[in-house]
């Protein structure tokens, strides 16, 4: 009996222990469902753009701070999660997650914990970095880029998606960030990943690569070292149209700083294929591709030749005929370098029609830089010879020329466009029934390079001398003559011009004449 007794007053306690043990773990289980809830609610109301005032008024950077290092790594995640939509909202929450002092907790957790938190806190990072390069230095500071560095060689393909998009928005605001992450060894790990088969990833990829290259020849070398080029041509012909807008971007970039690197790009063989590309269902992948093109155009003629062998100048005219607004730009350049080069360049572009575009872009276009584009190779493709300046007489550009030079709401870097190529292709045409209507309604810093052509011209085509009387020609320069205190730097070619007639035709069309004829006859009725 004592024994019995003595078993049943132990097995109380136990069961009263059991109890206690049970109630103290439901808190920490309570305690834990309220945090999991908590954050998740928060990373969920933070997509909304309506409550991110409201998070931040309740002091939400504080209380997400201490979650990124829960023993919970569904905590962790979501607490990073919800920083990261927070600081992608605004460069304002993202200078306050750099204040909270979260990157340098998010940058030892990304070496440290398993791959979502990886993609998580790479989230974050890139969040923060793409608002100003105050902030990517931040990241940078904090120790980040060799731990996303070494997050582009995990298996995990969102984690790499996710380490190089941040690279990418470090990368691409000056040339010292994009130095930084090129000495931390992107730039092999990207290209890496270019060949790896996930599309997304091929994608930010490239993207990343163009980030770097844009900034300088050295920086454009470093990524071309690495072999990129021959990994990036090949995608021109890429079905997927987001991957072909990063890669036409990428070597462009590459492309733009030296003829040495365009070389390299030209020698990877994208002719006669980004050709192609110019008729892209996708406007983005056409514009870029216009863009590689132009950049491979300015450095030498020979380039240019290429280019034209290729039929990339007519490729070019289809693509201004058939784009409107900014997207012609690059187009529209790029035959202005390409006539610029030599006198056989331009024909080729004259002869398929390629000045029509370029008036209807400088007429039509509502934006001046575009007009100015325009306007600056219409004037380098008519300068060369009278037939190119002739050739764009005859499609009246020297008119639509002289009209936005004349528009007071013309910027004035549209006026010096016009007003350059206007002297240069003027100088040059000797097709004189295109120039007489010129003398008329024109202002005097364009009439003085027509007049000096009437001056060049008429002492030696007897034809074009009836022609300039027949058509007033020779009645507006005299015209012009009379006011000699506002056209005193005329007065030497109208002097050559009159000296190509007789004295009694040039009085005829003098604007005193009629009054000299009255004065004699009031003499001889004197008489």
């Amino acid at each position: 009996y004592p024994l019995c007794a003595l078993a049943v007053s132990d097995e109380r306690p136990v069961s009263t222990q059991s109890t206690w043990a049970r109630a103290v773990l439901q808190v920490f289980e309570d305690y834990q469902a309220s945090r999991t809830k908590f954050v998740q609610t928060v990373a969920e109301l933070a997509m909304r753009p309506q409550n991110i005032e409201a998070l931040q008024n309740a002091g939400v950077m504080q209380l997400l701070r201490p979650l990124l290092l829960d023993t919970v790594p569904s905590i962790q995640q979501s607490a990073a999660l919800a920083l990261g939509r927070l600081a992608n909202y605004s460069e304002a929450l993202a200078e306050a997650v750099v204040m909270n002092e979260v990157l340098p907790q998010l940058v030892y957790s990304l070496s440290e914990q398993n791959r979502y938190y990886k993609k998580a806190a790479a989230f974050v990072l890139r969040a923060v970095a793409k608002h100003s390069p105050e902030l990517a230095h931040s990241v940078v500071d904090a120790g980040a880029l060799d731990s996303l560095v070494d997050s582009l060689s995990e298996y995990e393909p969102s984690v790499k998606e996710g380490a190089a998009w941040a690279l990418a928005y470090i990368a691409r605001h000056n040339q010292d960030l994009a130095q930084s992450v090129v000495d931390a060894g992107a730039v092999a790990q990207l290209v890496l990943c270019i060949q790896e088969p996930e599309l997304a990833l091929k994608r930010i990829s490239a993207s990343a690569l163009s980030e770097i290259s844009k900034h300088s020849a050295e920086l454009a070398q470093s990524v071309v070292d690495a072999g990129a080029v021959s990994y990036l041509a090949p995608l021109i012909q890429h079905p997927d149209a987001k991957l072909k807008r990063q890669v036409c971007s990428a070597l462009a970039q590459i492309a733009k700083h030296s003829v040495d690197l365009a070389e390299v790009v030209v020698e990877a063989e994208i002719f006669p294929k980004i050709l192609t590309t110019l008729k892209d269902l996708d406007q983005i992948v056409r514009k870029n591709a216009a863009t590689l093109i132009r950049e491979i155009a300015k450095h030498t003629p020979e380039m240019a030749r290429l280019i034209v062998n290729s039929s990339g100048h007519a490729a070019l005219i289809d693509y201004i005929n058939e784009s409107k607004g900014n997207a012609r730009l690059s187009g529209i350049m790029a035959l202005g370098y390409i006539g610029a080069f030599s006198d056989t360049l331009a024909l080729a572009i004259i002869i398929h029609q390629g000045i029509l575009p370029l008036k209807d872009a400088l007429v039509n276009e509502p934006e001046d830089y575009i007009k100015a584009a325009s306007a600056w190779s219409l004037g380098q493709i008519g300068r060369h010879t009278a037939d190119h300046a002739k050739a764009l007489a005859q499609a009246d550009v020297f008119r639509k020329l002289i009209e936005v030079f004349a528009d007071q709401r013309s910027s004035p870097d549209l006026k010096t466009k016009a007003q350059r190529a206007l002297k240069a292709t003027l100088q040059k045409c000797t097709h004189l029934p295109a120039l007489e209507p010129l003398l008329h309604d024109t202002p005097d810093k364009i009439l003085k390079y027509v007049i000096q052509q009437f001056a060049k011209v008429l002492p030696n085509d007897s034809a074009a001398r009836k022609s300039f009387v027949q058509s007033g020609g020779l009645q507006k320069v005299n015209e012009l003559k009379a006011d000699e205190e506002n056209n005193a730097g005329l007065l030497e070619h109208i002097t050559t011009i009159n000296n190509c007639f007789p004295p009694e035709i040039v009085q005829y069309y003098s604007p005193n004449y009629s009054e000299t004829l009255l004065k004699k006859l009031d003499d001889y009725e004197q008489q």
